[in-house]
C-alpha cells in the first residue's frame, strides 16, 4: 500500500463534513472541558454507521463462541486494517484529539480487555453496550506512584473475602474516569503471605459507576486533549463478586503480574498515536500553507521566503514518513503479521516527536498570530505534545524498542 485508495478517499471527505457539520461548531465548548464529547461521539457513530456494524460483529463472535468456536484474541489488529476506522482518527485528530483519545480507549482499551479475556457471560454483560458508545469505558492502569512503572509500581490491592474481593487504592490519568459507565480496574492480589508488591499476581476486574465504595473524581485541567475528560478513580472498600473478575478465575498462568493483557493494550494504543500523529501533521500542514499564500510581508506572500520553504518541506517529510509507517503496519496487519510491541513502540516515538516539531514549527510560522488561540495552530501544538507523554512517555518507548533489538 502507498496510497490511499479511492473508497478511503470517499470516506475521508465524508468525515470532514461531519467534522464541519457537528464538531468545529462545538470547539469552544469541546476544549474549555464544558461539553463532554460522548453525544458528539454517538452521533458519529450512527452518521457512519459504526455502531451496528459493531453491534453486528460482536454477536457473531459471540455466536460462534456458544457454538464453540476460537475466541477473539482482541489486542486492535483488526481495527489496524481498517483504514476507515484509520481515517476517522486521523481526521478527527486534526481538530480535536480528545474526542479521538475518549472513543479510542472506550471502543478501544476498554472493549478489547473485555473482549479477549472475559467469559463469555461476562461479554453477553458489558459489551453490547460499550460497542456502541450507549456506555463509556475506562481503562485502569496508572497511579499516581508508578506512572511509567504501571505494573511494577502498583498499590491497588485487592484481597479475598469469601466469595468475593474487596477492592483498595486509586488510579489517575484515567480517560473518561470522570463519566465513565464501565470500568477495567487492574489491581495486586494481596494474599496475606507476605509477599513483595512487586512480586504479586495481577488480577482484572469490571466495575460499574455508582458502585458502594467508588468515587470517580471530577475532570482535570489540562495542557491539551481538553475535548478528552480525564480524572482520578478512588477505590474504598469496594466489594466486588467474582462474576467481576475478568475469566472469573485468579490463574494467569505464566503470565502472574498480566503483563501480557497489558502489552496487547499497549501495542494497539501506540499503533494508534501514529495515526493521531498524522492528523495533526496533515492540519499542522494545511494551515500553514494556506497562511504561507495569504500573508504578505515586504510586499510578498511569505512562501517565497526561503526559511518558510524550509518549514513545509520538513513538514511534508514528516508527513510521508509517519504515513508510510502506518501503511506498512496496515498491510502486515493485513497479511496477519501485527506490529509487536517494539514496532509499535517505535512509531509512537517517531510520530509523536515528528507531530510536535511540526505544530511546533507552524505555530513558528505563524509568528504572533500563532500564539492565538483564533488561528489554531497553538491548540494542535498543545494537543501535539500531549502524544509524547500519553501511551507511555517517549522514554520508555526507547526501552522497549531497545529490547526488541538486543532479544533478536
Amino acid at each position: 500500500m502507498f496510497e490511499w485508495s479511492e473508497e478511503d478517499v470517499m470516506v475521508r471527505d465524508a468525515v470532514r463534513g461531519f467534522i464541519d457539520k457537528e464538531v468545529r461548531p462545538n470547539l469552544e465548548g469541546l476544549e474549555s472541558g464544558s461539553l463532554p464529547p460522548y453525544d458528539i461521539l454517538r452521533k458519529m457513530l450512527a452518521t457512519f454507521g459504526m455502531d451496528s456494524m459493531n453491534a453486528e460483529s460482536l454477536e457473531k463472535e459471540l455466536a460462534a463462541e456458544e457454538a464453540g468456536e476460537p475466541r477473539s484474541s482482541g489486542g486492535g489488529s483488526n481495527s489496524l486494517a481498517n483504514s476507515m476506522f484509520l481515517i476517522l482518527n486521523m481526521e478527527m485528530a486534526g481538530v480535536s484529539l480528545g474526542l479521538i483519545a475518549s472513543m479510542g480507549v472506550s471502543l478501544g482499551l476498554t472493549v478489547s480487555t473485555i473482549r479477549s479475556r472475559g467469559t463469555l457471560a461476562q461479554k453477553r454483560r458489558w459489551l453490547p453496550e460499550l460497542v456502541t458508545m450507549e456506555k463509556v469505558g475506562a481503562w485502569a492502569i496508572t497511579e499516581p506512584d508508578s506512572g511509567s512503572d504501571a505494573l511494577g509500581g502498583m498499590k491497588t490491592t485487592v484481597r479475598r473475602d469469601g466469595d468475593d474481593y474487596i477492592l483498595n487504592g486509586n488510579k489517575t490519568f484515567i480517560t473518561n474516569g470522570p463519566y465513565a459507565d464501565t470500568m477495567v480496574v487492574f489491581a495486586k492480589l494481596d494474599e496475606g503471605d507476605g509477599t513483595p508488591m512487586r512480586d504479586r499476581k495481577v488480577l482484572t476486574f469490571v466495575l460499574d459507576k455508582g458502585m458502594e465504595g467508588l468515587t470517580q473524581g471530577k475532570p482535570f485541567k489540562k495542557m491539551g486533549m481538553m475535548s478528552s475528560p480525564t480524572g482520578e478513580l478512588f477505590f474504598d472498600n469496594v466489594r466486588v463478586g467474582r462474576d467481576r473478575l475478568l475469566g472469573e478465575t485468579e490463574e494467569t498462568g505464566s503470565d502472574k503480574r498480566g503483563g501480557d493483557s497489558a502489552k496487547a493494550g499497549f501495542t494497539a494504543e501506540r499503533i494508534g498515536i501514529a495515526a493521531l500523529s498524522l492528523g495533526i501533521i496533515n492540519e499542522c500542514q494545511r494551515l500553514s500553507i494556506d497562511y504561507a499564500k495569504t500573508r504578505t510581508l515586504w510586499g510578498q506572500e511569505i512562501g517565497k521566503f526561503q526559511l518558510i520553504q524550509l518549514k513545509l518541506a520538513e513538514m511534508e517529510i514528516a508527513r510521508l514518513n509517519v504515513q508510510n509507517m502506518l501503511f506498512v503496519a496496515m498491510e502486515a496487519a493485513k497479511a496477519g503479521k501485527p506490529p509487536t510491541l517494539a514496532q509499535a513502540s517505535a512509531m509512537k516515538l517517531y510520530s509523536s516527536r515528528a507531530a510536535t516539531e511540526v505544530a511546533m514549527e507552524a505555530v513558528q510560522l505563524f509568528g504572533g498570530n500563532g500564539y492565538m488561540a483564533e488561528y489554531r495552530v497553538e491548540q494542535l501544538a498543545r494537543d501535539a505534545k500531549s502524544l509524547m507523554i500519553y501511551a507511555g512517555s517517549n522514554e520508555i518507548q526507547v526501552t522497549h524498542v531497545a529490547k526488541g533489538l538486543l532479544a533478536q
